[in-house]
């Protein structure tokens, strides 16, 4: 799976927010100053050709969905950040969250029991 650009993501966001959307309703998700209506529109018919959103018709109005969900695009997200910065170390990366020192006690705790209960 293909990476999303920073405005594909941003749209997506928008789009994961409902289950269908008319582009009008994406562009108002955005807060002031706006991007201009047919970017919003460029960008989603650009995540359709990517094969991220789809859209079905009703008379002149298209309906957006996305297509690849939020968790989907999450993992994807993940796997290239443990590949990028970390060389293909999972454990890399949870040992840079371990040194972070804004990682509570009971954030730990829970990483420890999802490590153990992948193991069963």
């Amino acid at each position: 799976m293909k990476t999303l650009t920073e405005k594909e993501e941003e749209i997506m966001r928008k789009l994961w927010t409902k289950d269908e959307m008319i582009a009008r309703e994406v562009w108002e998700l955005y807060p002031e100053p706006r991007p201009h209506f047919n970017t919003v529109t460029t960008f989603l018919r650009i995540l359709e050709q990517k094969g991220w959103v789809k859209h079905r018709s009703i008379g002149n109005t298209n309906l957006y969905r996305a297509v690849v969900s939020k968790e989907e695009v999450g993992r994807n997200s993940l796997k290239n950040l443990i590949m990028n910065f970390f060389n293909g170390s999972a454990a890399g990366m949870v040992n840079a969250l371990l040194k972070d020192e804004n990682i509570s006690d009971d954030e730990i705790k829970e990483l420890i029991n999802l490590v153990e209960n992948k193991k069963k």
